[in-house]
């Protein structure tokens, strides 16, 4: 009975938190973002500590060592980007042709088939004039997405250098008697976030790589954006990898054919199944061990609170609320 009325309350508590981070999300988020930077850049950080180096130095060189990777990052994307979405643009017109041809072959009406185009064209081309017309009407959430990012990278910056110091003078705001469960708690919450965000990043990365070797072995463009974007889709457990996935196909299956297709969902299904059965599982250990069903429910429910963000952010959320109702009862 006790353990059920623990239960009750966690979910409860995490249902008004959830409620206050939707009414400020946007500061909310920026914390919340801080907090996964500061999971991968404070581990180096307390290494350099420990061999003697102080707050202010290795902060420093953490901080500075994260944003060269992420400009270089950037540097290393942009430029394949532009120059493969150009030989993309060229494989549309031989995949429209190849349909041509295959309609003649399946006895398909080719003025219905030219019909079905048009309006695919017509259809793209309003997408298009919607996307210009709001672009002007969401400068003021652009402007938001980037003062968060903003806010999230300063907030990593003190988390890595003082976040321990800011946690126990929060806690000791409280209570007495609540106290240890609030510490405990935050050390439960820290060590799930930090284990699901570098291990989604390393197996993002092993993703990334195999999958992009092999797109740029058949020749299949942008393969180093595709890669990079299986990475990130490895921050949508279950989702992203499918998604990642069906892209890396369709546009193998437009500049290059069908049979190199299939041969990429072949090399994504292996390397998916490589990383759910052997690498996921030593790497996340308990860090995300929820069923699949339950990661959709909670990235359904995320991406209606808060759209793509908080699609991104439900399995953490999800991973956090059960290790806490696993965690053992603080001893006063």
């Amino acid at each position: 009975m006790t353990r059920a009325w623990r239960i009750l309350g966690i979910i409860a508590l995490a249902a008004v938190i959830l409620y206050c981070v939707y009414v400020v999300r946007t500061v909310a988020i920026s914390v919340i973002l801080g907090i996964f930077i500061t999971t991968l850049l404070l581990p180096p950080a307390r290494w350099l500590r420990a061999r003697g180096m102080n707050r202010g130095l290795s902060t420093t060189l953490v901080c500075v060592g994260g944003l060269i990777l992420g400009v270089a990052f950037f540097a290393l994307l942009v430029p394949p980007t532009v120059s493969g979405l150009a030989q993309l643009h060229t494989s549309v017109g031989t995949a429209f042709n190849d349909l041509h041809s295959l309609a003649g072959r399946l006895g398909i009406d080719d003025t219905q088939l030219n019909k079905w185009l048009t309006q695919a064209r017509d259809y793209i081309s309003k997408q298009g004039q919607q996307i210009a017309t709001g672009a002007l009407a969401g400068a003021r959430t652009i402007g938001e997405i980037l003062v968060g990012a903003v806010l999230a990278i300063i907030l990593s910056l003190y988390f890595v250098h003082g976040g321990d110091r800011l946690y126990e003078w929060l806690t000791d705001l409280a209570p007495v008697g609540v106290r240890p469960r609030l510490r405990s708690g935050g050390a439960v919450i820290f060590d799930v976030v930090g284990r699901y965000i570098r291990g989604v990043a390393i197996v993002g990365v092993v993703d990334g790589f195999f999958i992009g070797l092999a797109l740029w072995i058949l020749g299949v463009p942008i393969a180093l954006p595709l890669a990079v974007l299986t990475f990130v889709g490895a921050f949508l457990p279950v989702v992203g990898a499918f998604m990642a996935g069906l892209l890396a196909a369709v546009v193998a299956f437009v500049a290059k054919g069908w049979l190199v297709a299939l041969i990429v969902i072949a090399v994504t299904v292996l390397v998916q199944q490589l990383e759910g059965h052997v690498l996921a599982p030593q790497i996340y250990g308990r860090a995300l061990d929820l069923p699949g069903a339950v990661i959709l429910l909670a990235i359904a429910v995320g991406s209606v609170v808060a759209g793509i963000t908080g699609a991104f952010l439900a399995a953490p959320v999800a991973s956090v609320i059960v290790a806490l109702i696993r965690q053992e009862p603080a001893k006063t």
